[in-house]
């Protein structure tokens, strides 16, 4: 007998960052996590997440909306139907448009709740993990060039992360090529540092900088252009050396077969948040290797809860460009009752059934915004 969904609950959580996170389009100093818990008949409990960065900074789904999307419209679809397979929840969640970022929570915690029924981890609900260590590099974002190499060098001696990305894009162009390339030249040529613009120059600007950064070494530059210019990151693509990796401008399957008409030659990041949740997307990693495009697992700043289910859903891909599953590690706390665990530039994809951890929800309500 299928068991059937019977209460959806959801919270929105803030949590303070470590430092101020720098990006093109906001400066974060808090992260508001949207989880929600899926409780089926049996006692059987999902956990999942929706997060974004600096509220509608990124995008048009804030965490209030994803809340309010989930428990007015999404959650009276969902309850009373029965925990089976993610094909029919999302069959169940199609009368509601977009809203991908509220659905991947939805999908999160649904495939935790049946992983935890079957007795099995979501990575095989996925199509089985290739790996349990994946890697992950750490983003320099403070603004600050000094900081950003004293931090990235601590890491390093660490042994936590041996590989970097760098936030840019929110400064004037000639300052902000100065930033990354003395960064890139501090820790040396044999560590992999990539730049990301988030949207914030034009083809101009990106035409003028791309080679000074591979003049200094820096060969991956991720969403140099507005997400709407697909014809134009093709075109960088195709132009320079250099490896432009598209972000923003791919989020789900049909997006990234738009680009793809275009020409585009450099790699995807892939984002379960923007694709609508863990299975959706490896549909658009799928595209991806049909047409032999090189594959990032990207974060959106993402707790424990939203973290793990990337994991599970990278573990299932060979990246060829790695991870940034740093999320956890940029807030001062979470709800998660263990931490994960990151050295030698890896995370470790945790075990046991669905997502494999465990939510504190005395730490939950400590952070719930009232």
């Amino acid at each position: 007998m299928q068991l059937l969904i019977e209460e959806i609950c959801c919270w929105l959580v803030d949590i303070p960052t470590i430092r101020p996170h720098k990006l093109s389009m906001v400066t974060m100093g808090c992260q508001t996590l949207m989880l929600v818990r899926i409780r089926c008949q049996d006692g059987i409990i999902g956990w999942g997440e929706g997060t974004t960065i600096g509220g509608l900074s990124y995008g048009a789904e804030s965490p209030e909306s994803m809340k309010f999307t989930v428990e007015n419209y999404l959650a009276p679809l969902l309850l009373q139907q029965p925990l089976s397979g993610v094909a029919a929840l999302q069959q169940h969640m199609s009368p509601v448009k977009g809203n991908s970022f509220a659905k991947s929570a939805l999908e999160t915690a649904f495939l935790d709740a049946y992983g935890k029924l079957t007795g099995l981890p979501v990575s095989a609900l996925l199509g089985g993990a290739l790996t349990d260590r994946l890697p992950a590099l750490w983003t320099l974002a403070s603004g600050d060039t000094d900081k950003d190499i004293a931090e990235a060098k601590a890491l390093m001696d660490s042994g936590r992360h041996q590989a970097f990305k760098l936030k840019i894009g929110a400064r004037a162009l000639d300052i902000d090529l100065q930033h990354a390339l003395r960064i890139k030249q501090a820790l040396g040529q044999e560590i992999h540092v990539h730049v990301d613009v988030n949207q914030g120059w034009t083809l101009a600007q990106s035409l003028r900088a791309i080679p000074q950064l591979l003049a200094g070494g820096i060969t991956l530059i991720e969403q140099p252009l507005p997400l709407t210019e697909l014809h134009q990151l093709a075109d960088l693509a195709r132009r320079f050396p250099a490896t432009i990796l598209a972000d923003e401008a791919v989020t789900d399957a049909a997006r990234g077969f738009s680009l793809l008409h275009y020409g585009f030659s450099g790699a995807f990041a892939l984002k379960i948040a923007k694709a609508g949740g863990p299975a959706q997307a490896l549909k658009l990693a799928q595209v991806a290797q049909a047409a032999g495009i090189g594959l990032y697992g990207g974060t959106m700043l993402e707790g424990t809860i939203g973290t793990v289910a990337s994991l599970h859903a990278w573990s299932t891909l060979s990246l060829e460009w790695g991870s940034e599953m740093f999320g956890p590690l940029l807030l001062k706390d979470d709800v998660a009752t263990q931490p994960l665990s990151y050295s030698q530039g890896c995370v470790l994809l945790p075990e046991g059934p669905g997502l494999g951890i465990s939510v504190d929800e005395d730490k939950l309500l400590q952070y719930a915004r009232q």
